[in-house]
């Protein structure tokens, strides 16, 4: 797209690319230890950044910062255009409370008066 352009500016933009990237998305993958970089993230996958990501295979945790948001299996990699695109088997949302034994039901009150 940009082969016109002399080799110092498509480095250039692609440097201004990147930072654009790093401060609008905070998505990040953690296999174990690892952390990485979401550039960017869709239905059926997500892809890292080519410099500094590693082959991830397996069960590995998506975050928003701080926020564990999913947890995926993660089943094949290919390179595209400076990424390693990565595919899942099955993304699943991480629960923020604890799992219940019985059925919720569909309205609850605030409070209850008692009887005087």
């Amino acid at each position: 797209m940009y082969e016109f352009l002399p080799e110092a500016v498509r480095q250039g933009l692609d440097e201004a690319r990147k930072a654009a990237l790093k401060r609008k998305d905070r998505l990040s993958v953690r296999d174990g230890d690892d952390s990485y970089r979401i550039r960017r993230f869709w239905e059926g996958g997500f892809a890292l950044d080519l410099d500094g990501s590693g082959r991830l295979r397996g069960h590995v945790d998506i975050y928003d910062g701080p926020k564990h948001l999913y947890q995926c299996l993660v089943v094949s990699s290919v390179v595209e255009d400076n990424e390693r695109v990565f595919e899942f088997k099955w993304l699943r949302p991480v629960a923020d409370g604890p799992a219940a034994d019985y059925v919720m039901p569909e309205f609850t009150p605030a409070g209850l008066l008692g009887r005087q």
